[in-house]
């Protein structure tokens, strides 16, 4: 059970924590398009842009200076795995809003990751308590091929919304679907309703 600090998604609290159509595994498969990028984290940086009033970019050790969470959240996976008790810690997407300014007229958050990803959240669910960049996964860094040194963990929807390996955030007006969601996935991805596919 975590303790009183932690931030709970609200999932977990769900008496069945199984959605429709998953099945409860205790490992962790990796799941990704092409390769594992090296990223050197003296030389990552997270870019904040668009319609923001200023645009401002990161270094790693800015990024590790800022306050830091503790999520405790369930992952589910589009191709059908659950992953219960998951404990994650970095930045909550909620701390952007004292680093930019964002304009009223942003709608959507379009996260950019290595190698052109990109993946689109609407700012409701970007914004979400238990959502967070993470670098800790259950007491360790998250390792490369899980998107080290810094990823996306948005706890209610299916997990490739979580982007791996997160260099930007962009806000704009309009929805722009991102690399999975323009090739079949459905656009938001609810796995309480079963939203896997477009």
């Amino acid at each position: 059970m975590p303790s009183s600090d932690v931030i709970r998604s609200p999932d977990t609290e769900r008496a069945n924590r199984i959605p429709p159509g998953q099945s409860l595994t205790e490992g962790w498969p990796v799941l990704h398009y092409g390769g594992v990028p090296k990223i050197d984290p003296v030389e990552w940086s997270l870019r904040l842009f668009g319609l923001v009033e200023k645009e401002r970019s990161l270094s790693f050790s800015e990024f590790l200076a800022l306050p830091q969470v503790r999520v405790f959240s369930d992952v589910h996976c589009v191709t059908g795995w659950s992953r219960l008790d998951n404990l994650w810690e970095g930045v909550q997407a909620l701390a952007l809003k004292d680093l930019v300014k964002i304009l009223p007229g942003a709608r959507f958050a379009i996260v950019h990751a290595c190698g052109g990803f990109t993946t689109n959240l609407s700012l409701e669910d970007f914004f979400q308590e238990d959502v967070l960049l993470a670098v800790m996964h259950n007491g360790r860094s998250i390792s490369p091929e899980h998107g080290y040194p810094v990823r996306l963990v948005v706890p209610r929807l299916y997990f490739w919304k979580s982007a791996k390996w997160v260099v930007g955030i962009e806000f704009t007006a309009e929805d722009r679907p991102g690399f999975w969601e323009t090739h079949g996935y459905h656009n938001r991805g609810d796995p309480w309703m079963e939203e896997r596919y477009s």
